[in-house]
């Protein structure tokens, strides 16, 4: 790094922000690459790669059909997602859940053991924690850069790493010897003052910063970056809780200057030496005096208030204070149904500890949660330690129910069955997303979002109306009370308790291990190449949705119960945009199969037209695949025939996952032309054979009765993403 950065130093000759350290330092060659060049794409060779359970599945039958025969970097699976949460019942939480998923997932924890121990890659066992949490305990270091499959990775940001969420198929390339790439950042500055007080978390000051930000678009495709004294007034796992939560607004990363709170963090993790020799190099991980961005923004920690978020979007949220007039006017129902605290951006010891001293002080008054409450430690090491310290205890005293150290409700693995399918109802959460129908696949859910105090307090309530900070509560013995702030230490006095033996190293040869799959497994199927690109235009395709509103990966590919399929590709296209909302009718999963005039599923329609050797699109509006980086749309939409998704923007990954697959992700030059293009349609994209970089493509559309119109669309290929979508994908340019 100290290197690199002097070549790159001299080369820019001016100050450099500590996001250009991390970034430049790690180009291939800086020698060869215009620095200067704000919209350069760079060739960047990260530290180190990580998938989940999930992600790892698809990203390893990739690199295996690749032909590679060992990672050439870092890399670890997490077995975090996969595991189902109960949170009622005589057979609940944490014991019952891990011993189900170890039986119903016995073949996929397999085939990943075996592919990671043949591949040179670590494992996690189900139950080691989260992968962000496990990341930022072991392996996140300042000045490292490290991608994962995952889009809330730039957790690591907290401990100094830059980190960001990417496609699997962009690990398989980093993991076969190949460069990442990344657009040259554009760079937000977030200048931190002041000190939290009273019941101000660090979840509020994402969400504050989120709320007056992600409306204008600010974050989107941005790295932000902290700086200012403010930053040393909060500690490692709390600033990590904060870069975790910008990836809702887009951001590409997030990172911190490196202070005391790090190396306290490092050594107390066992990483004396890592510690040390980032002391010695401290003038490295921070930002140069003088350094610029493209924009800044202060926030004075002083004047934080806790915040609560509106249902269906972590985009908007209100003070405390203001909150529960805002549910009123809004109609949301007001009585909570499930109260859950933890998951990767809330469940370290820092978070469970200060919602432990909540759950204490009701236990004071001989109050019991009312409304079931769940619990989620981040990580092994983080259970093992509450456990010893008595959090858990105090947690339990109150009703709560301890879940196994991974994602559960966060992303839908959540076997709920206190309310109806398609019935209203509240849920509070201190996760870091809550689009509709993600935490229980029911679209009628409004899911809140808020620091994991103010759920440990608002579940001895029950009712979105109590304010933990201002109202009073009836004791056992009849007398009223009021919570005081909650507290709590960042690191344990005693040190952390690793707890049980979770992870297995790869073998140094793995050349013996072998990896099949049963040729009629329903959970992992191999995957054929698809085809290279025919080199005519695509004519008369038809539009298999055009999508109204917010279309995010939870939307496209949803996950909750479908996750049991990530391995197959035929079965996981079953899910394929069914959470999508229909423009012409405003249903979901529900399109007309303009071949045959019958209504259907979106699935059904994809692989009627399929089977009819009839291409189609999608056309869709503005940041389409927010949320996840999950690389199964485009998949999806590959395997089912797709050849082209139009849209008025896109998310960062989802665009690069779509381009991977040999598709088109296609924005309108003019947005307003979403409008003119009708679901029953045909459209037919012109001289595609001829794309080439900062180019526009023609679009012709057909009416049914006759008539034609144009529309222009544009690109962002490049040279080498070009010949993946030559090639038919981005592995097929890789075997060749």
């Amino acid at each position: 790094m100290a290197k690199k950065l002097k070549v790159v130093s001299s080369v820019l000759d001016r100050p450099l922000n500590l996001t250009e350290k991390l970034v430049y330092s790690h180009v291939d060659d800086p020698y060869t690459v215009d620095l200067s060049n704000k919209q350069a794409y760079l060739q960047l060779r990260p530290d180190r790669v990580a998938l989940h359970d999930a992600t790892a599945q698809m990203a390893l039958l990739q690199f295996i059909a690749s032909g590679v025969r060992r990672t050439c970097v870092p890399a670890t699976i997490h077995c975090d997602h996969l595991i189902q949460a109960t949170t009622q019942g005589e057979a609940c939480g944490a014991k019952t859940d891990l011993a189900a998923a170890l039986e119903e997932n016995e073949e996929v924890y397999d085939f990943l053991a075996r592919a990671a121990a043949k591949l040179g890659l670590g494992y996690w066992k189900p139950g080691s924690g989260i992968i962000h949490q496990v990341l930022l305990e072991n392996y996140a270091l300042p000045g490292l850069l490290m991608i994962t499959a995952d889009s809330h990775s730039l957790h690591a940001g907290g401990l100094g790493t830059f980190a960001a969420g990417v496609g699997g198929g962009e690990v398989v390339d980093v993991m076969a010897g190949l460069p990442w790439e990344m657009q040259a950042p554009r760079v937000i500055g977030v200048k931190m003052k002041g000190r939290l007080k009273g019941w101000a978390s660090p979840k509020d000051v994402a969400l504050t910063l989120i709320n007056e930000l992600a409306d204008r678009g600010a974050w989107r495709g941005a790295v932000i970056e902290f700086f200012g004294p403010g930053t040393q007034n909060i500690s490692c796992t709390g600033m990590a809780t904060i870069c975790n939560m910008t990836a809702a607004a887009g951001a590409t990363s997030a990172v911190c200057p490196y202070n005391s709170r790090m190396y306290d963090f490092m050594a107390a993790t066992d990483r004396q030496a890592a510690a040390d020799m980032a002391e010695e190099h401290k003038a490295m991980l921070v930002a140069d005096a003088g350094a610029m961005y493209d924009e800044v923004v202060t926030v004075d920690l002083s004047h934080i208030e806790p915040r609560i978020t509106g249902a269906f979007f972590p985009h908007k949220s209100w003070p405390l204070s203001q909150f529960a007039a805002a549910a009123a006017e809004h109609g949301w129902p007001m009585d909570i149904k499930d109260a859950l605290v933890g998951g990767c951006v809330n469940g370290s010891y820092y978070d469970l500890v200060r919602s432990a001293s909540i759950a204490k002080q009701a236990s004071k008054h001989g109050l019991q949660t009312q409304v079931p409450l769940a619990v989620a430690p981040s990580s092994e090491q983080v259970r093992a330690t509450l456990a010893h310290d008595g959090a858990l205890e105090d947690l339990e005293a109150i009703g709560a129910v301890v879940l196994a150290s991974a994602c559960g409700p966060c992303i839908g693995r959540w076997e709920r069955s206190s309310v109806d399918d398609g019935e209203p109802n509240t849920i509070l959460t201190s996760y870091n997303q809550n689009s509709s129908g993600r935490n229980d696949t029911n679209h009628n859910t409004h899911s809140f979002v808020t620091s994991p105090e103010i759920v440990t307090a608002m579940a001895m309530a029950g009712n979105l109306g109590f304010n933990p900070e201002a109202d009073f509560l009836m004791a056992n013995d009849g007398n009223t009370f009021q919570f005081d702030p909650p507290s709590g230490d960042d690191m344990p006095d005693k040190g952390f308790n690793k707890g049980g033996d979770m992870f297995i190293p790869p073998p140094e040869e793995g050349a013996g291990v072998q990896v099949s799959i049963l040729p009629n497994s329903t959970r992992l199927q191999e995957l054929a190449p698809f085809d290279a690109f025919h080199g005519k235009d695509i004519r008369d395709a038809r539009i298999l949705l055009k999508v109204k509103g917010e279309c995010t990966t939870d939307h496209i590919s949803p996950a909750g119960p479908w996750l049991k399929y990530r391995g197959h590709l035929d079965n996981i296209s079953n899910n394929f945009l069914i959470g999508a909302v229909n423009a012409e009718s405003n249903l979901r999963n529900s399109v007309t199969n303009h071949l045959t005039k019958e209504v259907c599923s979106v699935p059904e329609a994809a692989r009627h037209y399929q089977s009819e050797g009839v291409r189609w699109v999608v056309v869709a509006q503005n940041n389409f695949g927010q949320g996840g980086s999950t690389e199964l749309g485009a998949l999806e939409a590959r395997h089912l025939g797709g050849v082209a998704v139009i849209a008025q923007s896109f998310a960062r990954i989802q665009e690069m996952n779509l381009k991977r697959q040999g598709l088109l992700p296609l924005s309108f030059v003019n947005p307003e032309d979403y409008d003119a293009i009708s679901p029953s349609d045909t459209l037919s994209i012109l001289d595609v054979g001829l794309l080439a970089p900062d180019t526009q493509l023609t679009i012709v559309g057909k009416r049914e009765n006759g008539e034609t119109y144009s529309i222009l669309v544009t690109h962002t290929f490049n040279d080498v993403q070009i010949q993946w979508f030559l090639a038919g994908s981005a592995v097929n340019a890789l075997r060749a």
